[in-house]
């Protein structure tokens, strides 16, 4: 089908001209539901003139509806849009972009969205749908252990997973960190719990806090409960997780004012699995917890990382300086252009 359009727009380039404006104004609609035209115009940098025309057709041809509140698709727009989705990015070079990328960074694979996950939450449900496909893809017919981290991109993507489960393939999600002492809902437990309902597959809980003191940490290390749940973490075959900001991260978990300073003197701008990294990728501080630990990632067979929009690309940047070579990274375009242009943020 690419190769079809390439011939089309040799022959007549006013004719993709307008298929990609018009799948952008479909795409933008989609994104942001309902939207009026003078945002809608505003943020694709399009003239409400030339809009109205576009989006007066697009209502003939009923791909779209507008009401007080907005635009939005019909049925049969999102049908044609998710349809379109694929070959038009091929067509407009997000394939050439997750090459790139991948090879940036030395992993196996990237999955690039298109748009900027801080701007159109929708694209973080695009994540989900990436991510199921992906674990579609993955997973061998066996008996599979999932080990799930928490987060609010997380707690979102689990939303999207589809039946994982066939004759062969049975899946068990288990959190991979302890994560009691966050918001319920983008503690790992509570995202692993969702992840295997919608997969339609099992799931074990780790309750254990998220901030611990040495002794604490020592003391629930014996404890038989979390044992045989760390023991299941320890067999995990593949491991999903997101990539946070530091300093949102560490307000986030209630650390203290002196641990905000210190890693704001360190240069800290990334966290995951409980590390603190600089830019470099160098980790200047960890958490104790109890779970998986970086280290452990590397012999681990399928790792998927989660993280978009242009003001984690600094973070996604210093991260996957220590991400095993078989990481799987789905990401959006905002990102993935900010880091391969090397932007100072």
């Amino acid at each position: 089908m690419i190769n079809e359009l390439k011939m089309i727009e040799a022959i007549a380039p006013e004719v993709m001209d307008v298929l990609q404006e018009r799948f952008q104004i479909l795409r933008n609609i989609y994104w942001m539901q309902p939207i009026g035209r003078r945002s809608l115009a505003e943020s694709m940098g399009m003239t409400e003139r030339v809009l109205r025309t576009e989006t007066d057709l697009l209502k003939t041809l009923q791909l779209i509806d507008t009401s007080k509140s907005g635009m939005t698709l019909t049925k049969k727009g999102e049908n044609i849009y998710q349809n379109l989705e694929k070959i038009m990015n091929q067509l407009l070079g997000v394939n050439q972009i997750e090459k790139q990328l991948a090879e940036y960074f030395g992993i196996k694979r990237c999955v690039v969205v298109a748009g900027d996950s801080d701007e159109q939450p929708k694209v973080v449900d695009e994540f989900g749908e990436a991510l199921n496909e992906a674990l579609m893809q993955l997973l061998p017919e066996t008996q599979n252990i999932i080990a799930v981290m928490g987060g609010t991109t997380m707690a979102t993507v689990a939303e999207h997973l589809t039946n994982l489960e066939t004759d062969t393939r049975h899946n068990l999600f288990v959190p991979a960190r302890g994560g009691i002492g966050e918001a319920v809902t983008v503690q790992a437990n509570s995202i692993s719990a969702m992840m295997a309902t919608k997969a339609k597959g099992n799931y074990r809980a780790l309750y254990v806090p998220e901030q611990l003191s040495l002794a604490t940490y020592n003391s629930l290390l014996q404890e038989p409960s979390i044992q045989e749940v760390l023991g299941l973490i320890s067999q995990a075959n593949c491991v999903i997780h997101s990539i946070g900001r530091a300093l949102h991260m560490a307000a986030r978990r209630k650390m203290t004012e002196e641990e905000l300073l210190m890693l704001k003197q360190k240069n800290a701008v990334a966290e995951s699995f409980g590390y603190f990294f600089d830019e470099m990728g160098k980790v200047v501080y960890k958490v104790p917890r109890i779970g998986l630990e970086l280290k452990d990632i590397q012999d681990i067979p399928i790792v998927i990382a989660i993280a978009g929009g242009h003001s984690k690309a600094k973070a996604i940047n210093a991260y996957m300086k220590n991400a095993p070579e078989q990481t799987w990274l789905i990401t959006d375009e905002a990102a993935a252009n900010v880091i391969l242009k090397g932007v100072t943020l």
